[in-house]
């Protein structure tokens, strides 16, 4: 019984004041908000960047910019600059290398912002219906079936950790034969 008012309380609600709203805030609202926080996350990381590559060269974020994945994004940036700041925004966890990779490669900040203008409100457009989405189908679907949104969950963890996995042996299988390589050249 709880669970049939309560769901049609949500349904009456989102009558009310549509999808793509937050607590009864409009659409534009929402997305300037989201606009605004992911700008001042994304400037944030460029200037860590920046500051990194000025001489905080034993930091914990010096040391991330030299992991593999970072060299990897680095070397996009250097080959594609802002295009690839901008398209940042339609990944998840890349974004963040790639603000702070541009600081430290030192982009130029005109066309950095340029880039990233694009990128957030690509990002916020994406968060604000997409996302507000997703978040009420959870929420309705936690109120009709819990178990069904707890094997959805389970399902997307699994299928996350298995694609870690992959990418981490088809790594693993790379290095070895770049070593073995080496051994090779080193013997000959």
């Amino acid at each position: 019984m709880l669970v049939a008012l309560t769901v049609a309380a949500a349904a009456d609600d989102a009558g009310r004041h549509g999808v793509f709203t937050l607590d009864g805030f409009p659409f534009w609202a929402v997305y300037v908000v989201a606009f605004c926080i992911v700008m001042a996350r994304a400037q944030a990381t460029y200037w860590l960047g920046r500051g990194v590559a000025r001489g905080m060269g034993g930091t914990r974020v010096a040391r991330l910019l030299t992991s593999p994945r970072a060299v990897e994004v680095i070397d996009r940036i250097h080959r594609w600059g802002p295009p690839a700041v901008t398209v940042s925004f339609l990944t998840v966890g890349v974004q963040t290398v790639v603000n702070l990779a541009a600081g430290y490669l030192r982009m130029p900040f005109g066309r950095y912002l340029v880039a990233l203008t694009f990128g957030c409100l690509i990002w916020a457009a994406v968060w604000t219906t997409v996302g507000t989405a997703v978040v009420y189908g959870a929420i309705l679907l936690f109120l009709l079936h819990p178990a069904a949104l707890a094997a959805a969950a389970a399902l997307v963890a699994g299928l996350a950790a298995w694609l870690v996995r992959r990418r981490r042996a088809r790594v693993r299988a790379a290095e070895s034969a770049a070593d073995a390589a080496e051994a090779a050249t080193e013997q000959a």
